[in-house]
């Protein structure tokens, strides 16, 4: 307990004039109610941040069945991250990156959701009035690594809940099964390295930050936080939105095969096995499943041959495997029980371009 006091207080005496202070919970004593973090909690209808957090935003993000999503993260006084140009930064002790999860009620107020809706991006105008606020996950950087904490909210707070929850609700008037996924499922996408059984940030890459947040470079604005130690001038990654049509229509396939498939489809990663490796780092057209038949897929092939047939979209095992909503054979496997549409259409364009046959 000591040591709980110890961190509150510093930070307390740190954060003056900061409103509340982020309080830094040891791995023993993780706190059944997301208030007592302090990093984001409820204030009447209102979702209030902790003035020393930073709200960023991701250029193609990770698809979970069209929920919109308020990202923050914050770390402790005086310290600072380590640039990488492909890898998750590396991050002090007492780090805490938050994801809220949420939809936007129907205009009558009911439980039914939207499932396309605007979102400004700001956190001032997230609330429980007009939307439907279902959890925040925790990432926080131990002395030992990152450790995921999963708060489910109900009423006026969010508890934790390490063996998950699937919560009812209604999306354009269907019934969905929205998965809190529990602490250990967390690592199946988190652990981006199976072989050092690295639990990792996916989010906070270079590439997937190097873009303006209200008129500013959020790596810039890292950086003059004093939040990030080696950020070079030029040369720095950068993914585009899947929408963004300045950008080419292969630079924003590839963005969100990375975003949503490269943290397990990596030369290190859970599905290194199936040598089909989508993240930004592999540039062999081959391992992007070009005419490359499947290794072990089983029902996962749908009757394809190859992962991508150029030119063929309907042909190809990875639009396939998008379109499938069936637990064995849907990718990815978790985060999702409907299909993307945006997605699906994006990448069936993209093939559908590719020159050559198999």
């Amino acid at each position: 307990m000591l040591m709980r006091a110890t961190v509150a207080l510093a930070a307390g005496l740190l954060l003056a004039g900061c409103g509340r202070p982020v309080v830094f919970h040891t791995s023993d004593a993780y706190p059944q109610h997301l208030s007592e973090w302090q990093v984001v909690w409820r204030d009447g209808d209102a979702l209030r941040l902790n003035d020393g957090v930073m709200v960023y935003d991701i250029a193609t993000p990770l698809f979970t069945d069209y929920a919109l999503k308020l990202r923050t993260v914050y770390l402790p006084p005086g310290e600072h991250a380590t640039y990488d140009a492909m890898d998750a930064f590396a991050f002090p002790v007492g780090t805490v990156i938050s994801k809220t999860f949420f939809y936007r009620r129907d205009a009558a107020g009911s439980d039914s959701l939207l499932r396309q809706a605007d979102w400004n991006g700001e956190a001032d105008t997230v609330n429980f009035r007009d939307y439907r606020i279902l959890e925040t996950r925790l990432l926080v950087r131990q002395a030992d690594g990152w450790d995921a904490l999963p708060y489910i909210w109900d009423g006026n707070d969010a508890t934790l809940s390490v063996t998950g929850k699937v919560i009812r609700a209604r999306l354009d008037g269907e019934p969905i099964p929205y998965l809190v996924p529990t602490r250990n499922e967390c690592g199946s996408c988190h652990i981006s390295d199976h072989t050092a059984r690295q639990f990792l940030p996916i989010g906070l890459k270079a590439r997937h930050l190097n873009h303006d947040r209200k008129g500013q470079n959020q790596l810039v604005a890292m950086r003059d936080r004093h939040w990030l130690q080696g950020l070079p001038d030029t040369n720095v990654p950068a993914n585009p939105a899947m929408d963004d049509t300045g950008a080419s229509l292969d630079a924003r396939a590839r963005a969100y095969l990375d975003a949503n498939c490269g943290h397990c489809h990596n030369a290190r990663g859970a599905a290194d096995t199936s040598g089909l490796l989508l993240d930004a780092s592999n540039t062999e057209r081959r391992h992007m499943g070009l005419c490359k038949p499947p290794i072990a897929a089983g029902s996962g092939t749908g009757g394809r041959n190859f992962g991508i047939v150029p030119g063929q979209p309907d042909a190809s095992m990875l639009l396939w495997r998008m379109t499938s909503t069936n637990p064995g054979t849907r990718m990815p496997e978790l985060g999702r029980s409907l299909v993307h549409a945006e997605g699906v259409a994006l990448i069936h364009d993209w093939i559908a371009q590719m020159p050559g046959e198999c």
